[in-house]
């Protein structure tokens, strides 16, 4: 399993007007979330996650999840549901109620990738520890 444990600064995205309309994200959560410096701090042991994404001002929102087990997870918009990660070619892979969202390390860079009816949205993180 590749190794995802660290804390990762937010560095570019592709795409996320045209993703976060397409989601149907309210637009004052689209706006906070436009260019924000967020940190995702992951930390792993073997299969279970907790994924952190810490947000400037100090909300953070975290998703706990085992790989082939159902967890109950919480969107960009804050909407709870249930999902089942699994690793496909060395990437993290969930269904979100309206998009698919991938994660993987490439590069020393955490690289996610959301895809929602054909609207790709890309978010590349540096590591920073």
């Amino acid at each position: 399993t590749m190794a995802f444990a660290g804390k990762y600064e937010f560095e570019g995205d592709e795409n996320y007007d045209a993703f976060v309309q397409k989601i149907g994200l309210p637009s004052e959560k689209a706006e906070m979330g436009r260019n924000c410096k967020i940190v995702t701090e992951v930390l792993q042991n073997g299969d279970s996650f907790t994924w952190t994404q810490h947000f400037p001002g100090g909300r953070s929102t975290s998703n706990t999840f085992t790989l082939g087990q159902e967890a109950e997870m919480e969107t960009m918009g804050g909407k709870k549901f249930k999902a089942t990660v699994k690793m496909e070619d060395g990437k993290l892979v969930a269904d979100f109620p309206n998009y698919r969202h991938t994660a993987e390390i490439s590069g020393g860079k955490l690289v996610e990738i959301s895809t929602s009816s054909g609207v790709v949205y890309k978010r590349t993180s540096k590591k920073i520890a």
